[in-house]
């Protein structure tokens, strides 16, 4: 894996600024509230990156479905984090909108996060949903809401890779 990985990620680095989307699945946030959000956008833009679109939507199915193919058809958003419904509830619908709509699963992204998630908050990071994948040439991240998980997800795995990211799907 070593030198085309590389290899990828240096082009990547090339590549300009990546432009992301923020999207938080609550029924109680509110920009004011939006705690995992700002964390999200913080990271983003402290490396050079821009967020291209923000938004709070409802843990409704058709709500989460039809925010993402808007931002697809009106935005050039290559990565689209969103944040919050992962679990298990019954009002946790972000995962079961999502995978529905992926073309290329990343299996590896949920269980890195749920990995590392382990070490913090032990056993019950198995309820976790997180997952990523491809969706009409774009990466789509969901992570859960809660800012400690949006730490790790973005420190640990998204912001390391972000250009390659934006960049191997767009090829």
């Amino acid at each position: 894996m070593g030198s085309s990985s590389q290899q990828h990620r240096q082009i990547a680095s090339e590549q300009g600024p990546v432009h992301v989307a923020i999207i938080t699945v609550s029924d109680t946030r509110t920009r004011a509230t939006d705690s995992g959000g700002d964390l999200i956008e913080q990271r983003v833009t402290s490396q050079g990156h821009v967020v291209v679109f923000r938004a709070i939507v409802r843990d409704e199915p058709d709500q989460i479905g039809g925010l993402l193919d808007r931002i697809v058809d009106d935005t050039d958003a290559r990565l689209m984090l969103f944040t919050g419904g992962t679990g298990i509830a019954p009002r946790d619908t972000t995962y079961d909108v999502l995978s529905r709509k992926l073309e290329k699963t990343m299996p590896g992204f949920g269980e890195l996060f749920r990995m590392l998630s382990y070490s913090e908050v032990g056993a019950a990071a198995m309820l976790s949903r997180a997952a990523a994948g491809t969706y009409r040439g774009r990466v789509i991240v969901s992570m859960p809401g809660s800012p400690n998980a949006v730490q790790v997800a973005m420190d640990k795995l998204i912001m390391p890779e972000i250009q390659h990211l934006a960049w191997e799907v767009a090829r």
